[in-house]
């Protein structure tokens, strides 16, 4: 089993957070005027978004090195459904273009059954929430 990590922080005068992992960080925030939000960075429905998505560009690369497929291009666009209170993401569409040698479409089935974030995400896992 691998274990990952990161960190978030408050950023001082914001109400935004920054997190990171190793040396690459990311600022969390809310949009303008919304919960003292300044649309700093992204909201949490872009983060799940952004997960899906880079998770499935990765899965692509890793699975193209491991079949031999060359690939030029990727382009993925995610849309993600949020629906009551508090807010769920109810469903998440990936569309994927991938251009290259080799079983271009057998690449992109095979990374839909495999990515780590969205079979993690089908799957569900716990969460809990632990005080210090």
């Amino acid at each position: 089993m691998t274990t990952m990590s990161v960190s978030l922080r408050s950023i001082p005068d914001t109400q935004a957070a920054m997190g990171w992992a190793a040396g690459h960080t990311v600022v969390i925030d809310r949009p303008e005027g919304r919960a003292g939000g300044m649309g700093l960075g992204f909201n949490g429905g872009q983060m799940i978004a952004l997960a899906i998505g880079g998770c499935f560009c990765n899965d692509l690369r890793y699975l193209a090195e491991a079949l031999g497929v060359e690939i030029d291009r990727i382009s993925v666009d995610v849309e993600i459904d949020l629906a009551g209170t508090p807010s769920l993401v109810t469903a998440a569409r990936l569309t994927p273009l991938v251009t290259g040698r080799g079983d271009i479409a057998g690449l992109i089935a095979r990374a839909a059954s495999e990515s780590t974030v969205a079979s993690s995400v089908q799957r569900g896992f716990p969460v809990t929430v632990t005080t210090t």
